[in-house]
């Protein structure tokens, strides 16, 4: 891989441990790896000129639901509660199958693409007529991302008590063999991986207790992580209270849900004990601020929580219940509703940014090589054209989600460049947004 060079950017923010800023400086790739930071470095190979722009590491998107970019704006589900709009989506679901979970994907990893993402986890736990987690693994494989999907699963449908439709869920047994295939066939332990996979139970009211504990021990003994969503809303905490007479952390710790290697979804509803259990425990959050807004599922106590050390990244949820996928958005917002809960003073620009890079690399078990700039770390970098009207007047352009912009110049992952001047590289995104409108009129047809 041949070297690239990014010249004369107006600011460098490293996110390493000194949170260093670097002004007029230059990075250096070589291999997909970032070689040295500094002045007036030269090179054999590319030079991406910076001037006027600001250099991040890629953003990392710790939440989504890829299938969902195909159910935007569903009329039954636009004004609905967690459970409500659940029921509505679901029959929805049913009808896809693997076009349809591949050309969401795509469009998905396109739209965080553009908003600087350079690593995306995925939560898939439904896989009708014949779709499986192979396919949104080769979206993320022509999008270009860095990608840490999860096995996710629905074992107790209404039939039993649970949420979703009889016709969407699986038996464990199958649910652990295909676990096994994909993590034996795609994860990549190595720290340049491109694709690591989790196992992802999809919630407490969709599986069995047998089947979060048995994930959990199969986890482990492949070296994979934990993912599920916990403690969303208030319906949540009374679906735990009265299904299992505990609190979700309680639940979870039972089951061998916390740790390092585990991270859990929204945790709107954590109250103090909980929030300690998860700092003592290293156990990661992954905090969905928009989709938190768009259910009124509430505001969760992220300051609270990185006040005592629990590990957080941020995540865009899917795209049927956001209804976007811009991450550099998502970082505003959660610096904002921060402030609107704790004050004007409880969120800095630069620590929302910081939760978004490093603090979501993290999480996802990659921050040892992923999230900062810095020698010996992977070259996953965001460029941001800071020269046009989103940041004209702004006297700090490196607290970029003050004033924008919200897309980036250019976009480096692994070294290589996905994004330059505002246009994808390698990747017809036209012609996959159309496929989509297509396929979301099909749908609509049909239901």
């Amino acid at each position: 891989m041949p070297e690239l060079l990014i010249k004369n950017a107006h600011t460098i923010l490293t996110m390493d441990d000194a949170r260093r800023e670097l002004r007029g400086a230059d990075v250096l790739i070589r291999n997909g790896e970032i070689v040295e930071t500094g002045q007036e470095l030269t090179t054999v190979g590319r030079t991406i000129t910076a001037d006027g722009c600001v250099v991040t590491p890629g953003l990392v998107n710790t939440h989504h639901h890829l299938y969902q970019t195909l159910t935007r704006a569903v009329p039954g589900g636009q004004n609905a509660l967690l459970f409500g709009w659940l029921q509505t989506l679901y029959p929805i679901w049913s009808h896809f199958g693997p076009q349809e979970m591949f050309t969401s994907a795509q469009v998905g990893l396109a739209e965080l693409a553009l908003s600087g993402c350079t690593m995306t986890s995925d939560h898939l736990y439904l896989f009708p007529n014949g779709s499986t987690l192979d396919d949104t693994i080769a979206a993320a494989f022509e999008v270009g991302l860095r990608f840490h999907p999860t096995r996710g699963a629905m074992s107790i449908g209404e039939g039993d008590g649970g949420l979703p439709p009889d016709a969407l869920v699986e038996a464990e047994r199958s649910i652990l063999e295909d676990s096994i295939r994909v993590v034996d066939r795609f994860h990549d332990p190595r720290p340049e991986a491109m694709v690591r996979v989790g196992l992802a139970p999809c919630s407490p009211f969709s599986v069995s207790r047998e089947l979060m504990r048995d994930a959990a021990l199969l986890a482990r003994d492949k070296g994979v992580m934990l993912h599920t969503h916990l403690a969303e809303n208030d319906e949540d905490i009374a679906y735990s209270l009265e299904k299992f007479g505990c609190r979700p952390g309680q639940y979870a710790e039972d089951l061998g849900w916390v740790g390092e290697d585990v991270w859990h979804a929204h945790c709107v509803k954590l109250d103090s004990t909980e929030i300690d259990l998860f700092a003592r425990t290293r156990t990661g959050v992954a905090h969905c601020p928009c989709s938190n807004c768009r259910l009124g599922s509430g505001i969760a106590p992220v300051r609270k929580m990185r006040d005592a050390g629990v590990r957080i990244g941020l995540g865009v949820d899917g795209s049927a219940s956001n209804d976007a996928g811009n991450l550099i958005g998502e970082a505003r917002q959660a610096m904002l509703l921060q402030r609107v809960a704790c004050g004007a003073d409880a969120m800095s620009a630069r620590e929302a940014l910081e939760i978004a890079t490093r603090g979501g690399a993290q999480v996802l078990g990659r921050g040892a090589e992923c999230g900062q700039i810095r020698q010996g770390f992977r070259a996953d970098i965001a460029i941001w054209d800071v020269s046009g009207v989103e940041s004209a007047g702004s006297w700090d352009p490196a607290a970029l989600l003050l004033a924008g912009p919200t897309r980036v110049r250019d976009l480096i992952v692994e070294g290589r460049e996905i994004i330059r001047d505002g246009q994808f590289e390698n990747f017809d995104l036209a012609a996959t947004v159309a496929k989509q409108n297509v396929l979301a009129q099909k749908l609509a047809e049909r239901i």
